[in-house]
């Protein structure tokens, strides 16, 4: 095995209950002037206006953005752009779940480089750092307060869109697990399964020759030696911590596991890339609009059925982290796990249509970035049998080689 890995982290992570309370003395070294980003539901929040008066209480000017909308549309993104440039913030604050997050990256974005997000769609678009960023999510999932990357939605593209790059990686992250106690259960299902799903697909992505410059060239490099540390954490945070948080909200203990494992995940992923299960995932919720953490979860278990001839020490490991007495056993366990919390079982389950699965898979495999990802090559006579599985609900249609 090469001894090869990559992380790339915010300057500053703070985990733990009550560490929202850091955030002034945080700010104060990074800024003056803040622009708090956050959507009309959280801005109205108990804890969201504690800390509003914290920043104030230590002298900073501060102005809220809460015209955050999910999956971050673009024009909104340029809206509040325009909204804010008068304000000339020197540090940007992203509190709320991920399109929050997402939200608070492209204000960064654009008031320092300025132009249309659409400049920078892809990778390795963003010419240089940006407004210093804090980000404080109140969901544990999407991972997007340690990533690279920030995904919007564009109304003339039938996909989503993402921008990545390392310069978006939030320069502090404060992840306090008070802060998703009031999550509701099914919102608590889908983002942590997103989470555990960011973890799997990091933890048995493709490893790349790893060249000088890989970590240069590519913001997703594939699994690798330090990614895999963070997976393997998190996966085991995730399985031990998910279904008592669904279960019981007020359960802190699993909220901290929840939260920690998805944070970790990001850290995983976000140098790993995830693979199969997002590429489809990004058609099925075009075709759906149901959320992104919902559609990936139902796949997961059907490309890791797909991968598994070439991921036997992965699922090893993996069965180690989850306290299972053999590899075997790592997809029935997380098949389980997903059907519990509330996981839909099959894509038709989804709402997907059979006339609509041929489209599904071009789609699919057109997102060559992810696909690449895949440890077992996935091309268009898998992804069929892979799409007729997932849809019928039917593991035994992966099973024949």
């Amino acid at each position: 095995m090469p001894f090869f890995g990559t992380i790339r982290s915010p300057r500053e992570i703070l985990f733990g209950p009550g560490q929202r309370h850091a955030l002034p003395t945080v700010a104060q070294r990074l800024g003056n002037r803040a622009l708090v980003v956050t959507d009309k539901r959280l801005s109205t929040d108990t804890a969201f206006l504690e800390l509003i008066a914290g920043l104030k209480g230590a002298g900073l000017m501060v102005q809220v953005e809460a015209g955050t909308l999910p999956d971050v549309p673009t024009g909104s993104l340029i809206d509040a752009t325009e909204r804010q440039r008068d304000f000339a913030p020197d540090l940007v604050i992203g509190i709320g779940g991920g399109s929050c997050l997402d939200m608070a990256k492209g204000l960064a974005l654009l008031l320092t480089h300025g132009g249309h997000p659409a400049d920078y769609y892809g990778e390795l678009k963003v010419p240089g750092p940006v407004l210093p960023l804090i980000c404080l999510p109140t969901t544990a999932g999407t991972g997007s307060e340690v990533t690279p990357v920030a995904v919007l939605s564009d109304a003339g593209r039938v996909l989503k869109v993402g921008i990545s790059s390392p310069y978006l990686i939030p320069t502090v992250a404060i992840c306090d697990p008070d802060l998703t106690m009031s999550c509701p259960p099914g919102l608590t299902a889908i983002a942590g399964a997103d989470a555990l799903t960011h973890a799997i697909e990091a933890f048995t992505a493709i490893r790349r020759t790893p060249e000088s410059l890989l970590s240069q060239d590519r913001v997703f490099v594939g699994k690798n030696d330090l990614s895999d540390h963070f997976a393997l954490q998190a996966i085991g945070l995730l399985w031990r911590g998910l279904g008592r948080a669904c279960a019981n909200g007020a359960d802190a203990a699993a909220r901290a596991q929840v939260m920690q494992g998805a944070l970790l995940a990001g850290m995983a992923f976000g140098v790993a890339g995830t693979a199969a299960a997002h590429a489809i995932q990004y058609p099925v919720g075009a075709l759906t609009h149901t959320p992104h953490g919902l559609g990936v979860a139902c796949l997961m278990p059907y490309v890791l059925t797909w991968n598994a001839p070439m991921i036997g020490p992965e699922l090893e490991d993996m069965a180690r982290a989850m306290g299972l007495g053999s590899g075997t056993l790592v997809i029935p366990a997380i098949t389980t796990l997903f059907a519990r919390i509330g996981i839909p079982v099959s894509l038709s389950a989804l709402g997907v249509q059979d006339g609509k699965l041929d489209w599904v898979a071009d789609q699919a495999l057109g997102i060559t970035r992810l696909i690449q990802n895949s440890r077992r090559p996935l091309a268009a006579a898998g992804m069929a049998r892979l799409l007729a599985a997932a849809q019928a609900g039917d593991f035994s249609r992966l099973a024949k080689d």
